[in-house]
C-alpha cells in the first residue's frame, strides 16, 4: 500500500501516463474525469501534488490555466518538460503541499489533488489553505487511497492485518503514507467550511476486493 501514496503520477510511471485524461486513482476511473471536472476551459485550476504533470497537461489541453505544485523538484522538472513537449503552458512550482501562502486568495475555479494528500499528516490545514484560494462555491476534488485497503496484507489481499481506524503511518521518505479515514476526511472538510456534494468509492484495483480510492468533491462555503 505504501506505493499508492502518490498513485502513479510520479517517477517513470507518471512520465509514461496519458496526458489526455485526468485520472483520480488506480483502476478503471477514466469515466470520472468529465463527470467530476466538467468543462474547465478558461478556468484557473490548481493541481496539488501534480507529479510528472500528466493531469495538469490534460486540463491545459482543454483550455484551463493550470498551476501545478509538487514538493519533488525532479517531478517539477518532468512536468515542465512534458508540458513543453505537449506544447501547452503550465505554471509549475516546487513547494510543500501544506504551504500555499504564496498563492493569491479567491483566484481558483477548481483545485484537484490525486492521492497526494496521503503524504500530509494535517489535511485540515491544507483544506483551510485551499479554501482561501478558491472562489466561492467552487470545488476541491481530491482522491485518497481508500483506507480499507490499509487493512490487508499487500502480499495476501485476503488477509486482514490491521484495524480500519489504525493511524500508524506506512512507508518512509517519498512513500510515506498517512491513513485518512473517510469520516476523518469528511469531518475536516466540514470544519474547513466546505459542502461535500459528491463522495465516490472507486471499483477495486486488479487482484483486490476492496475499493481502490475514495473521492470527495467539496465546494467552498462563504467568501
Amino acid at each position: 500500500m505504501a506505493t499508492w501514496t502518490r498513485y502513479s503520477t510520479s517517477g517513470s510511471e507518471g512520465r509514461a501516463r496519458s496526458s489526455d485524461i485526468v485520472e483520480f486513482g488506480p483502476g478503471d476511473v477514466t469515466a470520472l474525469d468529465r463527470r467530476l471536472l466538467g468543462d474547465v476551459s478558461d478556468q484557473r485550476v490548481l493541481d496539488l501534488g501534480s507529479g510528472a504533470g500528466h493531469s495538469a497537461i490534460a486540463m491545459a489541453k482543454r483550455g484551463a490555466r493550470v498551476v501545478a505544485i509538487d514538493p519533488d523538484e525532479a517531478e517539477v522538472d518532468a512536468a515542465r518538460a512534458a508540458a513543453e513537449a505537449a506544447e501547452v503552458r503550465l505554471e509549475v512550482h516546487s513547494n510543500d503541499l501544506a504551504d500555499l501562502a504564496f498563492l493569491q486568495a479567491d483566484t481558483f475555479d477548481t483545485v484537484i489533488s490525486v492521492h497526494s494528500l496521503a503524504t500530509v499528516a494535517d489535511i485540515g490545514r491544507v483544506f483551510r489553505q485551499v479554501h482561501r484560494l478558491l472562489k466561492s462555491d467552487r470545488p476541491l476534488i481530491l482522491s485518497l487511497p481508500h483506507p480499507a485497503g490499509f487493512m490487508v496484507d499487500p502480499d495476501d489481499r485476503n488477509k486482514i492485518t490491521t484495524a480500519y481506524h489504525d493511524t500508524e503511518t506506512l512507508g518512509e521518505g517519498h512513500f510515506l503514507t498517512h491513513r485518512h479515514s473517510v469520516s476523518h476526511t469528511f469531518t475536516e472538510l466540514t470544519r474547513a467550511n466546505y459542502r461535500v456534494d459528491m463522495l465516490l468509492e472507486t471499483p477495486p484495483a486488479r487482484g483486490s476486493a476492496l475499493p481502490a480510492s475514495v473521492i470527495f468533491r467539496a465546494r467552498k462555503i462563504g467568501t
